[in-house]
């Protein structure tokens, strides 16, 4: 009886052991699942460009009927001051005028007086700067690649 006891006991801890060491190798290789949040602000980032398309069109627009390009994206809904006869809006939807977080896209007309101008998305957190989610999308800058981190489920 004490043989089979202290036989039973070895194989206990054998089939412990091995246990304990599937469930290292688990935690150390195997990835976390992607949340399903990081595939959502994945498509947030995503769109931030394509909604640009759309308030360039209408900033185009605007300039093909007015001469000029708005001051503002408010430009685009209403009609500015002295511009009565020559305005044909509105140009875009009030909610295009925001990006995929809610937020206003940053409209900076006449760069380096070049006429030209740049739109901005300033990413989830709406602040200039970040990474990730929060990396800001501009017009003519290219984005870069996003990922989703492996280990942490989240965006890099």
């Amino acid at each position: 009886m004490k043989i089979i006891k202290m036989k039973f006991v070895k194989l206990l801890l054998k089939v412990i052991i091995i246990i304990l060491i599937l469930f290292f190798i688990f935690v150390t290789f195997v990835p976390k699942p992607v949340t399903p949040t990081s595939y959502i602000d994945k498509a947030k980032y995503d769109l931030a460009r394509p909604k640009m398309v759309l308030i360039e069109s209408a900033i185009d627009a605007y300039y093909i009927n007015t001469g000029q390009y708005p001051k503002m994206l408010e430009d685009l809904l209403v009609c500015p001051l002295g511009l009565k006869d020559v305005w044909k809006g509105p140009y875009l939807k009030r909610k295009l005028i925001l990006d995929p977080w809610d937020n206003k896209y940053i409209y900076e007309p006449n760069i380096n007086n070049s006429g030209d101008y740049d739109l901005i998305s300033y990413g989830a957190d709406g602040k200039p700067g970040g990474k990730g989610k929060n990396e800001d999308v501009h017009r003519y800058k290219p984005i870069d690649d996003f990922a989703i981190d492996p280990k942490t489920g989240g965006m890099m």
